[in-house]
């Protein structure tokens, strides 16, 4: 599909879409489900949790209750806040992107369903925090407990209503879903934990192959 926008206001997933986060993510919630006698035996299985809220995907892959899903995320935030969270590696291309955007005086956010605390530090630590002009996160209280209540948090914060101007990027079936509900365009990255399939089903208005094609796309 052709671009039918030049959009000023870019709104950024974090895993998955701007860093592959699935090491310390899947070994955090294989240390979750350690603590309830639950064996994981291949990691990669683990992926499905990359993308939702943690205590969602807890209920819906495990059958566990609200307070045994909780239990579930403090034991997981209890490695990945040490540890987990810089089992992590920034995807190539990302920093040219994101400069290149910066560059042209595109307004860049992260939205991402990571407690805005941990978000941030990823951020730091890899030195992307530069590029952003705000980064929305859910809260450790369960607050912004969904995507969908992140990005209107993120474009209220910054008091972006040129909806048409804005777009949400992203590699998962949620963000695709969470752009329509809100009213901006949406861009799915292949690169990531998505499929193309799950992608174009929840709704994507555009595809990138990688980094360096979001780039081209989202360049003026």
């Amino acid at each position: 599909m052709e671009k039918t926008m030049i959009y000023q206001y870019i709104l950024f997933d974090l895993d998955g879409t701007l860093t592959d986060s699935s090491e310390g993510i899947t070994k955090s919630v294989a240390y979750a489900l350690q603590h309830f006698a639950i064996p994981t035996t291949d990691l990669q299985t683990l992926n499905k949790f990359i993308g939702p809220p943690l205590i969602d995907s807890f209920q819906q892959f495990y059958g566990m209750d609200p307070a045994q899903a909780q239990a579930a995320v403090n034991k997981y935030r209890e490695r990945f806040s040490q540890t987990g969270i810089f089992e992590n590696r920034v995807y190539q291309g990302v920093p040219e992107l994101l400069s290149a955007l910066k560059s042209q005086g595109k307004q860049l956010l992260v939205a991402t369903s990571k407690p805005t605390v941990f978000a941030e530090r990823i951020l730091d630590h890899f030195n992307l925090r530069q590029y952003f002009d705000f980064v929305a996160g859910s809260g450790l209280d369960g607050t912004r407990p969904n995507k969908t209540a992140v990005i209107r948090y993120a474009l209220e914060q910054q008091n972006i209503d040129l909806l048409r101007k804005t777009i949400m990027v992203g590699d998962r079936q949620y963000d695709m879903a969470a752009a329509n509900q809100v009213g901006i365009d949406s861009l799915g990255v292949l690169y990531g934990f998505g499929t193309k399939t799950e992608l174009q089903a929840a709704g994507a208005n555009y595809l990138a192959a990688d980094p360096a094609a979001a780039k081209n796309f989202l360049q003026l």
